[in-house]
């Protein structure tokens, strides 16, 4: 089954649900679907489009995080499971400024590679090297914190996650 996006009464993204979940807050009345998805759901006795986008009848107050934990599958989904360095599959993560060299434990020091890479790189800096980075690293903003670690997106959610995706 594939994922809904879950609304709050005021159309902010809250997070991501299961179609299953979807249904049951539709059917106890307790959510309003925005939009439908592609895979019709049926039963015994009803047939809909299974939801892709469904908001909430009431506001819920949630205590936002400030920003998206740093780890190594929040890293991994930020750079989309590349290297920095040779567009590989990337499997660690790799401070850009080594943390022995005085570089900080943040979005913007951190980059995913692969292990052959990193442990090339060891605790060097890139002007050592004579590397560079294809991109400057940045810390993911928006909404695009709800999705990490979703396969895909449908795409009638860009309205609300300004389309912006991380994962």
């Amino acid at each position: 089954m594939a994922d809904t996006l879950l609304l709050n009464a005021s159309y902010e993204p809250l997070c991501v649900i299961s179609v299953r979940r979807a249904v049951v807050l539709v059917l106890a009345d307790k959510a309003d679907v925005v939009a439908d998805g592609d895979a019709p759901i049926r039963s015994e006795r009803l047939a809909m489009a299974a939801p892709a986008v469904i908001r909430l009848r009431y506001y819920v107050t949630v205590p936002y995080r400030a920003h998206l934990p740093l780890n190594r599958r929040n890293l991994l989904a930020r750079d989309r499971g590349r290297c920095a360095y040779c567009s590989g599959k990337a499997d660690t993560m790799d401070h850009v400024v080594p943390r022995s060299r005085g570089g900080e434990h943040c979005w913007e020091n951190v980059v995913a590679a692969c292990r052959p890479c990193n442990a090339r790189k060891d605790d060097r800096l890139l002007s050592e090297l004579g590397h560079s980075l294809s991109f400057t690293p940045t810390a993911p903003s928006g909404w695009s914190y709800l999705v990490v670690g979703v396969p895909s997106t449908h795409p009638t959610w860009e309205p609300w996650l300004g389309g912006k995706v991380v994962g």
